[in-house]
Formats: C-alpha cells, structure tokens, sequence
C-alpha cells in the first residue's frame, strides 16, 4: 500500500516558524514531523510516499534528499506555482496511486499513535469509499455522522457554517484527525478542478457512496499545528 503525506500549506497558525519554514519540518524532540510521521507509516509496511510540496518546498525536497527518505521511497508532488488545497493536492497526485486498491492520506501537521492497521482493516471490510480517522475531541469544525458511522455532513462551530447532504435523525459530530483510507475509485468520481478540499469531495459524494469513520479516541492525537502544541507533542512523542 502507498501513502500521501500533505506537506504543502502555508502554516499560518505556527507562525512564527512557518516565516523561513515548512510546517512539516517543525521538529519535536529532535525529529521534524516530516520525518516521524514517514516513519509512523514505516510501522505499518507503508514504506512507498507522495508528499506534495509548496512553502518552502526545497527546504522539504533537500532534507528527504538528505536523509534518503529515512528509509522509504519518496516522490514529491511539486505545488510550487499554486498550492492545490487537500483536494487538489491529491487529485493532482493521482497517478502515484495508479495501480492501488487503497491507499493512506495524512496531514504532516498531526502526530498519532494510532492502529493504523485496524483503521485499513475496517475500511477494506465494509468496502467504502473512504474512512476518516476522528475523535471526540473538542474542535471548532467536526464531521457530523449518523448511528451507522457514515458520513452526514460538517459544521464550523465558530460560524455556524452547517452542510447537511444525508438525512438522518440523529447527528454526531466527530473531529476530524488528518488521516484518510481512500480507494481509488475516488479519482473518476472527483468533479472539482483546481484548489478545493477533501471536505467538498466527501460532502459531494456523501449522498451516493459510503464514506465512514473510525474512531481512534482511545489513541494519542495531537494537532502541532500551533507553537503551543510543540511542547504538549514532546511530553506525548519521545
């Protein structure tokens, strides 16, 4: 199986290191995201990665040069002109995942612990369209789902943004931890073009393929995506 690592946004929130950095390269206890999480995939026999590039994108390309992708077999999606959004990003990646059945997406800006594995397993039981990782923690955007687990809608609690594409009497919201199992059937049922996020693609197709979750509550999570969540992530990650 292969895997995509989205490493290619701005960083706004981890300012003021993202000024002359990368997200991805933030480094907790010794060791850049970038690096822990191509080795968290390591874990699970996932040793063949994607990761798409925009800010600071040399900075990304030289350091895996360098380090001889830590062990696995690197490729690199080139965003420099435009950055694509999650969306984009993936869609313009699609040829990496020509001849796969699944394949793994995360963030760079995320550390866990989780089984992935188990997280696969499920996803090629139930033959989804795709699963998400969440949490019950607490957020300010969340996935909203029925009592089958599968995809309802989102909302923004800060705006009260709400996007309801399947009717159901009850609604769960979920947050979102940075982790997708996708088949690739996806990529003939995309219809946007350009920049766009993962969130329009599963909301659109919602209504017409199973899309559910997979509930890692139990499992370490951390979002490093603030300054603050460094020092929180080295008392989590050695």
């Amino acid at each position: 199986m292969k895997a995509m690592i989205f490493a290619a946004g701005l960083g706004t929130r981890l300012k003021p290191f993202t000024d002359k950095h990368p997200k991805a390269l933030a480094i907790v206890n010794n060791k850049t995201l970038l690096q822990r999480n191509i080795e968290y995939l390591q874990q699970f026999g996932i040793k063949n990665v994607i990761v798409n590039v925009h800010h600071f994108s040399n900075q990304i390309i030289n350091i895996l040069e360098k380090n001889k992708g830590w062990g696995s077999n690197i490729e690199i999606s080139n965003e420099t002109d435009k950055v694509l959004e999650t969306g984009g990003g993936l869609k313009k990646a699609a040829w990496y995942f020509k001849n796969e059945n699944d394949f793994v997406v995360m963030n760079a800006d995320i550390l866990t612990d989780m089984h992935l594995d188990e997280m696969i397993k499920q996803h090629q039981q139930k033959k989804c369209l795709a699963t998400l990782a969440v949490s019950d923690r607490t957020s300010s955007r969340y996935f909203l789902f029925n009592e089958n687990d599968e995809l309802c809608g989102w909302q923004n609690i800060n705006t009260n943004e709400q996007k309801i594409v399947r009717k159901s009497k009850m609604l769960i919201p979920k947050a979102f931890s940075g982790i997708h199992v996708i088949n690739s059937s996806i990529f003939s049922l995309i219809q946007q073009e350009g920049k766009f996020s993962m969130v329009d693609v599963y909301l659109s197709l919602a209504t017409t393929h199973s899309i559910i979750s997979f509930n890692q509550s139990a499992n370490k999570f951390i979002d490093v995506g603030k300054p603050e969540n460094i020092i929180k992530a080295e008392s989590l990650f050695i």
